[in-house]
């Protein structure tokens, strides 16, 4: 099991972080992607990798430093390349500021061992959850869900959730390499191609909490990227299946 963590000013989090996935998946191989955050976080992720691999023997945590900063998708797809080239068999995604609680990570690889090629931690399945964000925010995010979901013609009620766990043979069928989307868009357009692929999608309930440390990445822009992309996406497709 690889978890790619991508940080940028994570020092604040990486050390509970670290902790917590260790003590959830002590099995499991870490690599940090970090784009060479100004306070440290690459540095502290080393140290703690070093701690943690001298309680078992085996180094667990290993940091990928990057010369600039370069975006969520770009992180998860080096993070992939590495994996598909060391032969994981199983790779997360999530993210480094314990919005996701590396608990839930074992149900996620569950779903994966019983058949799934993409598990997704999902707010918006019953048993699902967004105990902080506001009326606004959480009618934002479920309708722009809702709206991939009829553009694109899946069934998957959380796509855009960053909390997931691939099968390392769906990731070597689909092109993730030649992607350029970030954020939200490339996990919808992920969760895309693996249904595209005839893959097995599904979803187990997570509760996602809002960070407590630091301050968000997050913009406005990654917004509209997504709702650009899957408009885009979700036309091109159908235009392709009329002409055939």
């Amino acid at each position: 099991i690889l978890v790619v963590l991508p940080t940028y000013d994570e020092a604040a989090n990486i050390e509970e972080v670290l902790h917590r996935l260790h003590a959830a998946v002590p099995d499991a191989h870490v690599l940090i992607v970090d784009d060479s955050s100004p306070d440290g976080t690459a540095d502290l992720a080393e140290k703690i990798g070093a701690e943690l691999s001298g309680e078992g023997g085996r180094r667990c945590v290993e940091v990928l430093r990057r010369p600039s900063k370069s975006g969520l998708g770009s992180a998860y797809r080096e993070g992939f390349r590495y994996g598909l080239i060391n032969g994981f068999d199983v790779m997360v995604e999530m993210d480094s500021d314990l919005s996701h609680d590396p608990a839930v990570l074992p149900t996620l690889l569950q779903a994966v061992d019983d058949g799934a090629d993409l598990s997704i931690g999902s707010r918006y399945i019953p048993g699902g959850s967004i105990p902080d964000w506001s009326w606004h925010r959480r009618a934002l995010s479920r309708w722009g869900n809702r709206y991939a979901g009829f553009v694109l013609g899946n069934d998957v009620a959380d796509s855009t959730s960053g909390f997931r766990a691939y099968r390392s043979s769906i990731l070597a069928l689909i092109d993730f390499h030649a992607m350029r989307a970030e954020g939200y868009g490339f996990q919808i357009e992920m969760a895309y191609r693996v249904m595209a692929s005839g893959g097995n999608i599904q979803e187990v309930p997570i509760a996602f909490v809002d960070r407590l440390r630091g301050t968000s990445k997050m913009s406005g822009w990654i917004v509209i990227e997504a709702l650009v992309l899957v408009t885009w996406w979700g036309v091109r497709d159908r235009l392709l299946k009329v002409r055939r």
